[in-house]
């Protein structure tokens, strides 16, 4: 079935908790996505299962009314950081890994689109023939029309992370709320893969994130959302439902504001 240009999903395609856009918390969001996490259970590249998945809890958001970007990464096919410390000029690196994002979020707009919900991608580099460029003012009117809108090529720069560009896109779109999908639920004092004593954090501010340098998103990121006063939670993505659960305001991560009780958020 092909979505329909008002971005409505067919309710079949809708999986999740039981809810109503009266519960909803949020209702314009930037889903930041890591390249790794579309890897599913593959060494390399994009795992049409996971995307899949991804794709379920996007239309299941998107049928409670919730407007959707979403910026993801590219380090299941390139790096360019990890280029550049073998040798490769810096600012190369990062395009190829731009190239890289435009990849990822074509196979997501497929999974997407599949799932019942129109999406678009638009990319921060020229690429007409497979995405629209980006215009903030057209991208909000996607949004407000109901399409999913999918955020490609980072920034357009090199030296600036991903993160950074789901940040930018958040304050430029007007969203409420920056969703940080890990492998992990929240942030820790140390790693939990490796650390089984680890604490999880269920709120902190962004002075913690940056004066304790604990690796959620780079100081970049960090500092445009303190800025601006926007909200982030870092959830676990691997567990169904959550991108719901966090929409409507459920306690589920870590939740990162101006103020410990999270009330400096707008």
């Amino acid at each position: 079935m092909m979505p329909s240009e008002a971005g409505t999903a067919d309710p079949a395609t809708a999986r999740g908790v039981s809810a109503n856009r009266g519960d909803l918390r949020y209702r314009r969001i930037l889903l930041k996505l890591s390249g790794e996490a579309l890897l599913g259970n593959r060494p390399y590249g994009v795992d049409p299962e996971f995307c899949a998945f991804v794709a379920r809890q996007v239309a299941h958001l998107h049928q409670l009314g919730v407007e959707i970007g979403i910026v993801v990464g590219g380090g299941n096919i390139f790096r360019g950081l990890a280029a550049a410390a073998t040798g490769m000029d810096r600012a190369t690196g990062d395009y190829i890994g731009m190239l890289a994002t435009a990849m990822n979020s074509l196979a997501l707009q497929d999974a997407i689109e599949r799932a019942g919900v129109a999406t678009r991608v638009m990319s921060a580099i020229m690429m007409n023939e497979v995405a629209e460029p980006y215009i903030r003012r057209r991208a909000v009117r996607h949004l407000e029309k109901g399409r999913v809108v999918i955020f490609a090529a980072g920034t357009g720069n090199p030296y600036f992370t991903t993160d950074t560009a789901a940040a930018l896109r958040a304050v430029e779109i007007g969203a409420e709320v920056i969703l940080k999908a890990t492998k992990v639920d929240g942030v820790y004092d140390a790693d939990p893969l490796t650390h089984p004593k680890a604490r999880r954090y269920e709120r902190l501010t962004y002075a913690d994130i940056l004066q304790d340098r604990l690796k959620v998103l780079d100081a970049t990121a960090v500092s445009l959302c303190m800025e601006n006063d926007l909200p982030i939670i870092v959830f676990d993505l691997n567990k169904d439902d959550n991108i719901t659960r966090v929409a409507m305001g459920q306690p589920v991560g870590t939740l990162i504001t101006s103020s410990p009780d999270g009330n400096g958020s707008r």
